[in-house]
């Protein structure tokens, strides 16, 4: 049975909020790096990833070659994951290795300062802060529980910030480094996914004197304008609906802070949280040196998926009918993209409150409607019917096989809506009847988006996956993970995997050759990079990124999952990706899509990468090769025990 049903349109109101707040600060710091630098982790304020550079180009960039390499940690230890990242400015490259913060000559790789960490690690990336004239330059990271500062000079503790040289946070941690707009530093919070705990609430502080300036309410409180999207009391308490991303954008011009918030906790049953929750999901405008709200755009209401806004805007402007208008774009898990103006949070290319499904869970609230653009089309497959299972032309027998016996083992019942699509009640002694949603944890995830502002064009990329799997009752016994327990909630996620999981809508299965794959049992593409006209909304190209080896040759053009890398561009008509599990880096020709270069590293290159100009006058690109057991051969120290093969890779132009 293949069942579909569409509920009935509802409009749902989701209006502003309020925010606690102090009074801010001075400007004097104002952004001094060049722009042939890369002094943050996207470069800019605006979050473009956009570099002015053009020695390397579409009509050289075949010629590129690995300048020099830096291993993270060659003495081993736990992998820094997916996403660390060096930023450069006036020549020296500035990287967390975990145990350690280290300067490198970013044209050779060596080695100019290195401060070890005791008790605490910092990861992800450092934050680079210019100075106010008086006080020189700092580079701040992270420890968890609060924030350091060290000379960017030297490495030294800068003993002239907070006490000794650090702040606590007071209140939930957070453990990557913060945006510095200006003088204010802005963290997230690091909330553990249950529904009653500590507060997801961003923070502010002077990075001159570590002096808390505001915090901002990401669950409105009484009084505040958005509270009453909370039903029944749903927000005392309510932990979630946290900045968990380890950088944020911002708007110089106008002292505008954007904040992407996650979905409030739990993440897959909401019947003690009825509402659209606010400021869950959303894009949050506020005063960068107050913390007063401005606006608001939330892109799913009342969440049930685990569809969190994992990645920043980035913001550019673009030409609507002849007039500039200042705007931002914003994808997520859902395989979305949202063009909003960026002075109001208004849509640039239209959204439309569209009805979609809803199930039986006892107890759950679920809207009657949700926001989906008219421009760009959706990026991702949002629905799926029995055409879309994957066939031996796409791969091998042996996969469609093992996909066809997923199906078979639920029942060949099962429910798909299109966008949204909820999960139902599913008892013990029930036949198995599943949902299948698309594009359960892919989409644009952790990597988010870059942009040409020349040309008003982004580009992300995209994964495509899938989930089979209800709710049920929990089981006291039952292994749900994530910090929960059988007496916070009453229900929560489940499949024939088990409690607590939606089964992967993936197969694993045996080639002929007698290796183990588990591959997506829809017909590829399974990973796409993907150029969008801001200015129209249309979608300009959308090419497959990555492959699958263990295919015959003639199948491998796959595409591939790619959650935790993310694009570049520059101004040499490039986009450069890694992100992807086949351990390639690549080069793609920004207006066509064409992949013009690429290169194999021993282990997949999960970050995004960066292109800055060396003291030598020369352009490069880095990258890091992501941790041990991701792929690429095992390495062993002298005492037997695997070595950690993160590694730096830096490559420019023969000389």
């Amino acid at each position: 049975m293949w069942a579909r049903f569409v509920a009935v349109a509802v409009a749902v109101a989701v209006l502003g909020a309020a925010t606690m707040a102090t009074p801010g600060v001075g400007r004097s710091a104002e952004p001094s790096a060049d722009p042939v630098d890369w002094p943050s982790y996207a470069h800019d304020l605006h979050g473009t990833r956009y570099s002015p550079l053009s020695q390397i180009n579409r009509g050289n960039v075949g010629r590129l070659q690995q300048a020099w390499a830096f291993r993270l940690r060659p003495e081993g230890g736990a992998s820094l994951l997916g996403g660390t990242s060096p930023i450069v400015v006036a020549g020296t490259m500035y990287l967390p290795l975990g145990n350690a913060i280290v300067a490198l000559e970013a044209h050779t790789g060596r080695e100019l300062w290195r401060r070890p960490l005791q008790g605490t690690t910092a990861r992800r990336a450092v934050a680079y802060w210019p100075g106010d004239g008086q006080l020189k330059p700092r580079i701040f990271f992270s420890t968890g529980a609060g924030l350091t500062a060290l000379s960017a000079a030297t490495g030294e503790i800068d003993t002239t910030f907070g006490t000794g040289g650090s702040i606590e946070y007071g209140g939930t941690p957070f453990s990557y480094p913060p945006t510095v707009f200006k003088n204010v530093l802005v963290i997230g919070a690091t909330t553990a996914e249950m529904p009653v705990g500590p507060a997801g609430n961003s923070r502010a502080f002077d990075a001159r004197t570590g002096k808390k300036l505001w915090e901002f309410n990401s669950v409105p409180q009484p009084g505040e304008v958005g509270h009453e999207t909370w039903l029944n009391d749903g927000w005392k308490g309510r932990s979630g609906t946290n900045m968990w991303v380890w950088y944020t954008t911002a708007d110089p011009a106008i002292d505008t802070i954007y904040m992407t918030l996650g979905s409030p906790s739990p993440n897959y049953y909401g019947g003690d949280r009825p509402g659209a929750n606010l400021f869950g999901n959303s894009i949050v405008a506020v005063d960068a040196n107050t913390g007063k709200y401005k606006w608001h755009f939330q892109t799913i209401h009342h969440d049930l998926w685990d569809w969190d806004l994992p990645a920043p805007p980035v913001l550019f402007d673009i030409k609507v009918k002849g007039k500039t208008v200042p705007a931002l774009a914003e994808t997520g898990k859902p395989g979305l993209m949202y063009i909003l103006d960026r002075r109001t949070g208004k849509p640039i290319h239209g959204v439309n409150e569209k009805p979609v499904a809803k199930a039986d869970v006892p107890g759950e609230w679920y809207s009657p409607t949700q926001p989906i653009p008219v421009k760009p089309e959706p990026l991702s497959r949002m629905i799926w019917d029995e055409n879309d299972i994957v066939t031996e032309a796409d791969t091998t027998p042996e996969h469609v096989a093992a996909c066809h016996a997923l199906l078979a083992s639920y029942g060949g019942n099962f429910f798909n809506s299109g966008p949204f699509t909820p999960f139902f009640l599913h008892t013990p002694g029930d036949a198995p009847r599943a949902s299948i949603n698309l594009p359960h944890n892919g989409g644009s995830n952790w990597g988010g988006s870059a942009v040409d502002p020349t040309k008003g064009i982004v580009f992300v990329n995209t994964s495509e996956s899938g989930s089979i799997g209800w709710i049920e009752k929990r089981d006291p016994k039952g292994d749900y993970g994530r910090g929960t327990t059988a007496s916070t909630q009453a229900y929560d996620r489940g499949s024939l995997a088990g409690a607590g999981a939606y089964s992967s809508f993936s197969a694993s299965f045996k080639t002929a050759e007698g290796r183990t794959m588990i591959l997506p049992c829809i017909r590829p593409p399974w990973g796409r990079l993907i150029a969008v006209d801001g200015n129209s909304g249309n979608i300009l190209w959308a090419s497959r990124l990555g492959i699958t080896e263990g295919l015959p040759k003639e199948k491998q053009e796959t595409g591939s999952n790619n959650t935790f890398g993310g694009p570049i561009v520059t101004a040499g008509g490039l986009v450069f990706i890694g992100a992807t599990s086949d351990r390639r880096f690549r080069a793609f020709d920004a207006a066509n899509g064409k992949i013009l270069w690429e290169h194999e590293l021993a282990y997949a290159p999960m970050t995004v990468p960066i292109s800055y100009r060396g003291s030598d006058g020369r352009q490069y690109v880095a990258v890091i090769g992501a941790g041990s057991g991701l792929s690429g051969p095992a390495t062993r120290g002298p005492d037997g025990k695997p070595l950690n093969q993160e590694s730096l890779h830096v490559f420019a132009l023969p000389k």
